[in-house]
């Protein structure tokens, strides 16, 4: 079975939101679609998959395998919605919130096996084979909130390929996942080509592009900039752009605040005695001991569930310890001490403007708005902003204005939790570089929670993993 489509446009309203000449994939390949967020990438996808929102239109033509469909109709029972589960599937983004949190595992991947039925036996048996096949045999009866997040994207690939579809449209499948995560992610899907499948991968991962192999797609402004083998187009780019894309990865960082080593001789922000904390599956950490100092640049690194987020969140008294204790040195006072979230939406109120959140902020401090201008010019964002609301600014400005906000307490401490792995990766770069400017001004201290090694070793002075 192969792929083609041609002719692909996608709008909203009179704005071209992807316009791409020619898609194809053929059997026993990869095609990966990279380059920033808002270039069109996922709606690409959806459009071809036949699940676009309303509100947008495609039209092109689609060829899978033997039969053909027109992208405008939306399709019903006699177009693409036919082969879902059986001839395509779509990984979704964000697993752990796609899975349906009241159902255990089993139910949900037994739901895509030929003849399921509620009471199917034979559903929950294929479901159980399919699960030990990506490695997570006894894990039919847990429930998604218990999985670490390379367990629930596992579930998720088994869900999607139980029905025996051959062509798998994932999008961002490895966003929050730590290396070893990816690299088990990657296993199954090279395994998927070798059954003669068919991949169509949207990531903002090149290390994924590359394990994949295939063809690349590099799109930017709803537009394919440039196309071809993976080996070329990610080890020796043609177009200007595709260069930009790779220098923006971790590894080929050159900035002003970049350093070597931590300065030396500097007083004890923070010590931490015997800090113990266990869940209900057992102890994420046992009788650990650390220490930061004033300026300092830590990470704490580590797969999955290791209790990265919750070791941070306990050094700011967050989380309850089990047993241990926490000590601030002096002038670590209230407001001293800010996090950069994962999401930044979520630490923003959603219904009213981002100039009113930070006007809390401005007056408890003491701040003026001539700072706050200063502070948003400086990574690149206008004050007229701060007009908007949090969903009507993209990712990264949203998080470079919640960058903003935590320095306008002028912390002694920030700690940045997973704060771009979000992110695409030239909006990744200009978010860490808007963050560690402001600290490396400020004389700060980082503390930061990231699974990417390359990322650790960028910004950090030393790195604690768990």
């Amino acid at each position: 079975m192969n792929l083609k489509a041609t002719g692909v446009v996608v709008r909203i309203g009179s704005l071209v939101l992807a316009d791409v000449p020619e898609v194809r994939i053929e059997t026993g390949r990869a095609l990966s679609i990279v380059g920033e967020s808002g270039s069109g990438k996922s709606v690409l996808a959806h459009a071809l998959m036949g699940t676009l929102p309303a509100e947008l239109a495609a039209v092109g033509s689609l060829t899978v395998g033997d039969e053909s469909f027109d992208l405008a109709d939306r399709g019903g029972r006699g177009g693409r919605r036919r082969l879902w589960g059986r001839g395509v599937a779509l990984l979704p983004q964000e697993p752990a919130l796609a899975l349906d949190p009241t159902m255990r595992v089993r139910a949900q991947v037994a739901e895509g096996a030929p003849g399921w039925s509620p009471r199917s036996v034979s559903a929950a048996r294929a479901a159980d084979h399919r699960l030990g096949q990506v490695g997570l045999a006894g894990a039919g009866g847990a429930y998604p909130h218990t999985l670490s997040g390379g367990m629930a994207q596992r579930v998720a690939y088994a869900a999607a390929t139980i029905g025996g579809a051959r062509l798998l449209i994932l999008d961002e499948p490895s966003k929050g996942l730590d290396r070893v995560s990816v690299d088990q992610l990657a296993d199954l899907l090279l395994g998927h080509l070798d059954e003669g499948g068919l991949l169509l991968t949207i990531t903002h991962d090149l290390r994924l592009a590359r394990r994949l192999g295939g063809e690349v797609m590099v799109m930017r402004e709803a537009a394919v900039v440039e196309s071809g083998p993976a080996e070329e187009v990610l080890t020796t780019p043609a177009g200007d752009y595709t260069r930009k894309l790779l220098a923006a990865e971790p590894a080929r960082w050159h900035h002003p605040w970049m350093r070597s080593q931590a300065p030396g001789g500097s007083e004890l922000l923070l010590g931490a005695s015997g800090l113990s904390k266990s869940y209900a599956h057992g102890p994420v950490f046992d009788g650990l001991d650390l220490e930061i100092r004033a300026g300092e640049r830590v990470a704490i690194t580590g797969p999955s569930g290791a209790g990265k987020t919750t070791l941070g969140n306990a050094l700011l008294g967050l989380t309850r310890l089990d047993a241990g204790s926490v000590t601030y040195g002096e002038g670590v006072g209230r407001g001293r001490l800010q996090k950069l979230y994962q999401d930044p939406a979520l630490s923003f109120p959603p219904q009213v403007s981002l100039e009113k959140a930070l006007g809390d902020v401005m007056r408890r401090h003491g701040v003026g708005e001539a700072e706050v201008r200063g502070s948003l010019e400086r990574l690149g964002l206008p004050y007229e902003i701060l007009r908007r609301r949090p969903g009507q600014v993209s990712g990264g400005e949203l998080q470079r204005i919640a960058v903003v906000r935590a320095m306008l307490t002028r912390p002694a401490l920030v700690f940045a939790d997973e704060a771009t792995s979000r992110l695409d990766l030239v909006t990744q770069e200009q978010t860490v570089d808007a963050l560690m400017s402001e600290i490396d001004e400020s004389g700060a201290a980082l503390l930061l929670v990231t699974h990417d090694t390359d990322l650790s070793a960028a910004v950090a002075d030393r790195e604690i993993a768990l």
